[in-house]
């Protein structure tokens, strides 16, 4: 796929990672991105700056509401990011540890499958491309954020059975899998853990789309996380584990 002359849905476009993806969009050549935010007031400097091509939507993706209208008005999109996400710090040890995980999977599992859901028949007609911003706490489970790693593991799953699915309607489905990147989410995480700027991992995400790369490992930590990963799924985890033993 070209970037270029793309029309594209962003969630959570408002803040790190979305908005970077959002801005090199546009800067890239996309004609027209929703932009989706709970509240589309925090998308007015973004409208202001990009004019006419920057179309804020409201849009909680655990509000099911929401997304039937939104997937009413982006009908011309041939490119869908699914962005947004959940994570609250907790131990396995936390009381309030049951109702974390739920919130989490309602935005990294739960609303990426009503985006898909709703928007497949529109990216069918046009041979989209679908988008899931994944982690590589999807793939081995980081134990400092327990709860988060496991909705993002069945984020990846979904990510998969929509490459398979979908094919059939000649979507393409894309898989990022970030490290540490240097937004709210990550300000606790300790030193070992190198962090990449959103930008960088906007830039490397756009640049595997059009390469047609299905898995994209779009900074330096998860590139080598990555190859671990597919080498050895058990020395991956013992990595991990590792690397918050010697954080602790």
């Amino acid at each position: 796929m070209r970037i270029d002359g793309s029309v594209a849905l962003v969630t959570g476009a408002n803040r790190g990672i979305g908005r970077a993806i959002t801005e090199a969009l546009l800067k890239c050549g996309s004609t027209k991105v929703y932009a989706g935010a709970r509240d589309p007031k925090t998308l007015e400097p973004l409208r202001e700056h990009h004019g006419s091509r920057l179309v804020p939507v409201r849009l909680d993706v655990t509000d099911a509401v929401q997304v039937a209208e939104v997937v009413g008005q982006a009908t011309d999109i041939d490119l869908l990011v699914n962005n947004a996400g959940a994570f609250e710090p907790t131990e396995l040890t936390d009381q309030a540890i049951i109702e974390v995980a739920r919130r989490e999977m309602e935005v990294n599992y739960f609303g990426v499958l009503r985006m898909v859901r709703g928007f497949a028949d529109t990216l069918g007609r046009r041979g989209g491309v679908i988008v899931n911003i994944c982690s590589v706490a999807g793939l081995t489970n980081v134990p400092l954020q327990p709860t988060y790693s496991a909705s993002k593991a069945a984020q990846n799953s979904l990510t998969q059975a929509a490459r398979a699915l979908l094919a059939a309607q000649a979507v393409s489905v894309y898989g990022v899998y970030p490290g540490p990147v240097d937004t709210d989410m990550t300000k606790d995480l300790p030193a070992e853990f190198e962090k990449t700027s959103p930008g960088d991992i906007a830039k490397a995400m756009l640049a595997g789309i059009e390469a047609g790369e299905e898995d994209i490992f779009p900074d330096a930590f998860s590139a080598a996380f990555g190859e671990q990963f597919h080498s050895s799924p058990k020395n991956a985890e013992r990595q991990m584990a590792a690397i918050v033993a010697a954080s602790a």
